[in-house]
C-alpha cells in the first residue's frame, strides 16, 4: 500500500514564509571543521558564576523538582521587581505584572501572540535580531522593516519610523543595546520614539536583553520614560549579563492586562519555566552584581581590541557601545556579505555571521562577535587581515 502523505499544503503558508534563520543556516557549515575560530555564536565565552550554578545544585538535592505556578517563583518575580525598581526606579507589581518565560525568545513569542491580530503591523529595524520579523509573521502580523544605517550610529529614528506608519501599525519592536550592531540609544533618542508612540496610540516592545552591557554610555530603561510604562513591554533576561545562556531564562514586565494575555498562552504551551533555573536566577538577582562587572569590564578590553584590530585590517568599522559585538563593514573587499563569510571560514577558519542574516540593510557587514577570549581575537584579526589582503590583491 502506498503510504505517501498526499495531504496539500501540509506545512502551513505562514510557516512557510518564514525564512530558516541565517545565523542557523550558516553554522551548519561550522559541524566537521576543526581548527575554527568562531566569532559568530552571541553568547559569553564565561562559565555561570558558581555561586549561581550552586544554588540551582543545592535546589535539586532539597527536591525542588516539580512545577512552580505559572508565572514564576514568587521570589523571583519580588527579585525581579526589587531590580527594575533599584535599577532604573521603575515599579512593576510582582504579582501581575511580571512573567517569567524559557528566555527572552518566549517572552517576545508571547508579547508578539497575545498582541497581534492578523495583519497587525510592528515596525522593526533592519538589520535587527534574527526572530524580530519571524516572530512577527509566526504571529500573524506584517513587519514593516526601517532601515538604520552606519550614517545613523545603526539608531532607529523616529522620523524614519514616521514614514512608514499607517492605520493597521500596533506596535514598534527594538533591541537596545542592539545585536548585531553594538548600537546604543541615548534617553534623548528614545524620547523622540516615545513621543511618537503617545501621538500615534502605539505600544512598544522593548527587548533590553543587552541592558547591562554598555561601556561608557548609560542604558535607558524605555519603561522610564515619560507615559511609556503604560504602553511597554519590557523584555529582559539572565542569559548574557550572567553568562547564563544554557539555563533559558527570561521575563517580561507590562501591564497587567498584558501580562494577563501572555500568560494565557504560556500556561498552554509551556506551564512554566524551569524550577532549577529559576532558583539560580533569585541567587544572580541577589549576590551576581561583582561578577556582572568584572565581565562587562573585560568585555570591554576585548571590544577595544576588536574595534582597533578591524579598523587597522581596513574594515571600517562602527564603535559599538553595548551588546558584545563589532558590525565591520566589509564593502571595500568587493564581496557580498554572505561570500566574505564562506571564503573566511573556508580560507583562514574564522567565523562570522554575513550582516544579512540581520535584514537585508546589514548587506556590507558581517557580525563578530567578541565574547571570546583575547587570544583567540587576536589570532582571528590576523587571520582576517590576510584574508582581506588577498581578497584585494585579487
Amino acid at each position: 500500500m502506498d503510504s505517501t502523505v498526499r495531504t496539500k499544503n501540509t506545512i502551513s503558508q505562514r510557516v512557510s514564509q518564514v525564512p530558516p534563520s541565517g545565523i542557523r543556516k550558516f553554522f551548519d557549515l561550522l559541524t566537521n571543521m576543526e581548527g575554527v575560530i568562531s566569532l559568530g555564536i552571541g553568547e559569553p565565552d564565561y562559565a555561570t558564576p558558581w555561586h549561581i550554578s550552586e544554588a540551582a545544585i543545592y535546589s535539586l538535592e532539597k527536591g525542588y523538582t516539580m512545577y512552580t505556578g505559572n508565572s514564576g517563583l514568587p521570589e523571583l518575580r519580588q527579585g525581579i521587581a526589587n531590580y527594575l525598581k533599584t535599577r532604573y526606579g521603575v515599579e512593576y507589581n510582582p504579582e501581575t505584572e511580571i512573567l517569567v518565560t524559557v528566555g527572552v525568545s518566549e517572552a517576545l513569542d508571547l508579547t508578539l501572540r497575545a498582541l497581534l491580530n492578523p495583519g497587525d503591523q510592528v515596525i522593526v529595524p533592519d538589520p535587527g535580531y534574527v526572530a524580530y520579523s519571524a516572530d512577527v509573521m509566526l504571529a500573524g502580523g506584517e513587519a514593516v522593516l526601517v532601515p538604520i544605517t552606519l550614517e545613523n550610529e545603526f539608531k532607529l529614528r523616529a522620523r524614519d519610523v514616521a514614514d512608514r506608519l499607517t492605520d493597521r501599525t500596533k506596535a514598534i519592536l527594538m533591541g537596545y543595546p542592539a545585536n548585531p550592531t553594538g548600537a546604543v540609544m541615548s534617553r534623548r533618542d528614545l524620547s523622540q520614539l516615545a513621543e511618537l508612540a503617545v501621538e500615534h496610540d502605539l505600544l512598544v516592545i522593548s527587548d533590553e536583553v543587552y541592558g547591562r552591557l554598555v561601556y561608557g554610555v548609560e542604558h535607558t530603561c524605555f519603561a522610564t520614560l515619560p507615559k511609556m510604562r503604560e504602553r511597554t513591554i519590557l523584555l529582559n533576561g539572565f542569559s548574557k549579563a550572567y553568562a547564563m545562556t544554557g539555563w533559558r531564562l527570561g521575563y517580561a514586565a507590562a501591564p497587567a492586562h498584558i501580562i494577563a494575555g501572555m500568560n494565557k498562552i504560556h500556561q498552554y504551551t509551556i506551564m512554566c519555566a524551569p524550577t532549577m533555573a529559576q532558583v539560580a536566577a533569585i541567587e544572580a538577582l541577589k549576590s551576581g552584581d561583582e561578577e556582572v562587572e568584572a565581565m562587562v569590564a573585560d568585555y570591554d578590553h576585548r571590544r577595544r581590541v576588536m574595534h582597533k584590530g578591524l579598523c587597522e585590517i581596513g574594515l571600517s568599522c562602527f564603535e559599538p557601545k553595548g551588546a558584545f559585538y563589532c558590525f565591520p563593514s566589509i564593502k571595500s573587499t568587493g564581496l557580498s556579505s554572505e561570500v566574505f563569510a564562506e571564503k573566511l571560514l573556508y580560507e583562514e577558519k574564522v567565523a562570522v555571521v554575513p550582516g544579512t542574516a540581520f535584514g537585508s540593510n546589514g548587506e556590507g557587514h558581517v557580525r563578530c562577535c567578541y565574547a571570546t577570549s583575547l587570544s583567540e581575537i587576536e589570532e582571528a584579526l590576523k587571520r582576517m587581515g590576510r584574508f582581506v589582503e588577498r581578497v584585494r590583491r585579487g
